[in-house]
């Protein structure tokens, strides 16, 4: 699917400075905290450092318990960053996964909810993608920056 055809959900490439560096720090965030191969996929709503997490295990298999759980989420969030960004952080490739597809209609319902153009995020330990664009950053080794500081909205 073509970028621009994908929504006002999605990201769109190029993507701005600031989702950038959230979805890097999101992506360094995993890589340093998370020891375990086998984790379960977790939806967050702010930006790292800054966030509220739920993660899904057992996973919800209600959809529109998911979508209650987004829209809290992203209630809470507000408060602690002006423009949070949802993202779900999991094991495995950079290709979509049954829990990407799970958790991708009740997000955009929430979003949609409060008027925000927020879509959501995979991230693993690899890099991130956006499931409805395909939108995407991949490293092969990822590492901090000296002396950087968490990111900061425009």
């Amino acid at each position: 699917m073509a970028p621009q055809l994908a929504g006002p959900y999605a990201l769109q490439a190029p993507i701005d400075r600031y989702t950038h560096a959230v979805l890097r720090a999101a992506t360094l965030e995993l890589v340093e905290t998370e020891r375990r191969r086998r984790f379960p996929p977790t939806v967050h709503a702010g930006v790292p450092g800054r966030c509220v997490r739920h993660a899904d295990d057992p996973p919800v298999a209600d959809a529109g318990l998911r979508a209650d759980v987004a829209l809290a989420m992203l209630l809470r969030s507000a408060s602690l960053t002006p423009r949070p960004v949802l993202w779900l952080t999991r094991p495995g490739q950079l290709s979509p996964h049954d829990d990407d597809l799970r958790w991708l209609g009740p997000t955009a319902w929430a979003s949609q909810a409060l008027g925000a153009h927020v879509g959501l995020v995979v991230v693993t330990r690899r890099g991130w993608f956006d499931p409805v664009s395909g939108v995407r950053r991949e490293w092969r080794r990822l590492r901090a920056k000296p002396g950087a500081v968490p990111p900061t909205p425009p």
